[in-house]
């Protein structure tokens, strides 16, 4: 788990247990978080996965990140007394969520494993920064080709690998890059054709 990194089991039972943390489950498509609401909890997930998106007033919907097994999500706003959630946050799979009130970290005393505590959530924030920094540099181009092909790139490069599987499904991922799900189709199966990727699902193969 993130927020536990570099505990011991016995200091993380300890200090989940001084923090009042609590398990809740949820089904495929139930809603974690809302937007428009404030939010003083921080979320780790146990299991599954959660969908983070923001949706506008029309029902378009944009994927922004896909938090799994042991990652955090909501920590920014957590430390925000008053701000209100820009995003929303789904079950992408039956899920076990650990909630934090964000508030009892402070109230912990002084020692060595509220320091490290806050910085994890320091090294989570800074990983949270960079991984918006690569949807901006992905989505950054007007054409549907560069856009997977920046994504597809970064996906190979962080898993030394040109055979990847990325986390998304074809709505997932043309949510993610900001395009038609039907251009996105297009343009993979000219790649395809082309022979520069192969792709089954959400595995690719990179071939050149």
């Amino acid at each position: 788990m993130q927020l536990l990194m570099h505990f011991s089991k016995e200091e993380g039972a300890a200090v989940l247990k001084d923090l009042g943390a609590v398990t809740k489950h949820y089904q495929k498509g139930e809603t974690v978080l809302h937007a428009g609401r404030e939010n003083r909890y921080i979320f780790s997930v146990l299991s599954g996965s959660v969908q983070i998106q923001n949706s506008d007033i029309w029902g378009n919907t944009s994927v922004l990140n896909m938090v799994e097994k042991g990652q955090v999500f909501a920590e920014a706003y957590a430390f925000l007394p008053g701000e209100k959630l820009l995003v929303e946050a789904v079950a992408n799979e039956p899920c076990e969520v650990l909630v934090i009130d964000a508030q009892r970290i402070f109230a912990l005393p002084e020692s060595d494993m509220k320091n490290k505590l806050i910085q994890n959530l320091l090294f989570i924030s800074s990983v949270k920064n960079v991984q918006l920094s690569r949807r901006i540099l992905h989505t950054s181009s007007k054409r549907v080709r560069e856009r997977v092909l920046s994504f597809l790139s970064e996906q190979a490069e962080r898993q030394e690998s040109r055979y990847i599987t990325i986390p998304y499904d074809r709505r997932q991922m043309a949510d993610y890059l900001s395009v038609e799900r039907s251009a996105l189709s297009k343009e993979l199966s000219k790649m395809k054709a082309e022979g520069l990727i192969d792709y089954h699902k959400n595995t690719f193969k990179i071939l050149i």
